[in-house]
C-alpha cells in the first residue's frame, strides 16, 4: 500500500484513483452507524433461528403430508386392483356360468330335433316321391352347415356369432323336418 502511495505521488493517472479510493472509504467512514442498543445482533440471530424452526416445520409437514398422501394412494390403488380382479372373476364365474346354461339350453333343444329327425327318417327313407328327395338332400347340406358351426364352436365356445348361426341353422333343420312330417301325412292322406 505504501509502494502504491509512493508511484501515486509520480503517476498522474494512478493519482487520480487513489483520489477517488480514499474519497470512497472517507465517505465510508462518515456514514457509519452504531446502534444504541448492544441486544441487536442476538435479536436478530434469534430471529433467524426462529425463521429456520418454522421453515423446518412447514417442511417437515409437507414431508409428512407427502408421505401419508403416497401411503394412501398406494393402499388405495391396491385395493381398487383387488377389487377389480375380483369382480373380474365374479365376472368371468358368471360368464362361464351362462355359457353352461346357453349350451345346456342348446343340448335339449338339439335333442328334441334328432328325436323329430328320428321320426321323420321313417318317412323320408321310405318314400321316393320328389319332394321327399329334395327334403333328404336340404337336411344333407344343413348337417354339414352344422357340423362346421360345431366345429367352430369347439375351437371357441365364446363365439355367440357362430352360436347364433347355429341356432338359425338348426331351426331351418327344424322347420324342415316339421314339413317332411306335415307333407308325409299329405302323401299317405292322398
Amino acid at each position: 500500500l505504501e509502494q502504491a502511495a509512493r508511484h501515486a505521488r509520480h503517476c498522474a493517472a494512478c493519482m487520480e484513483k487513489l483520489a477517488g479510493w480514499n474519497e470512497i472509504g472517507d465517505t465510508a467512514q462518515a456514514l457509519r452507524a452504531e446502534w444504541p442498543s448492544d441486544t441487536l445482533w442476538p435479536r436478530i440471530d434469534r430471529a433467524i433461528r426462529a425463521a429456520r424452526r418454522i421453515h423446518f416445520r412447514a417442511v417437515a409437514w409437507r414431508v409428512a403430508a407427502a408421505v401419508v398422501l403416497t401411503i394412501g394412494l398406494g393402499a388405495g390403488s391396491f385395493f381398487a386392483a383387488r377389487r377389480s380382479h375380483n369382480n373380474a372373476f365374479d365376472r368371468e364365474i358368471l360368464r362361464v356360468s351362462a355359457l353352461d346354461q346357453v349350451e345346456r339350453t342348446e343340448k335339449a333343444h338339439i335333442d328334441a330335433i334328432n328325436q323329430l329327425e328320428r321320426v321323420a327318417e321313417q318317412k323320408l327313407g321310405h318314400d321316393d316321391w320328389p319332394l321327399m328327395v329334395s327334403y333328404r338332400e336340404k337336411l344333407m347340406v344343413l348337417d354339414d352347415a352344422i357340423a362346421e358351426c360345431q366345429s367352430n364352436i369347439d375351437r371357441n365356445r365364446q363365439n355367440a356369432h357362430v352360436r347364433k348361426q347355429l341356432l338359425a341353422i338348426y331351426s331351418e333343420k327344424q322347420h324342415t323336418l316339421e314339413e317332411v312330417m306335415r307333407g308325409g301325412n299329405h302323401v299317405s292322406n292322398q
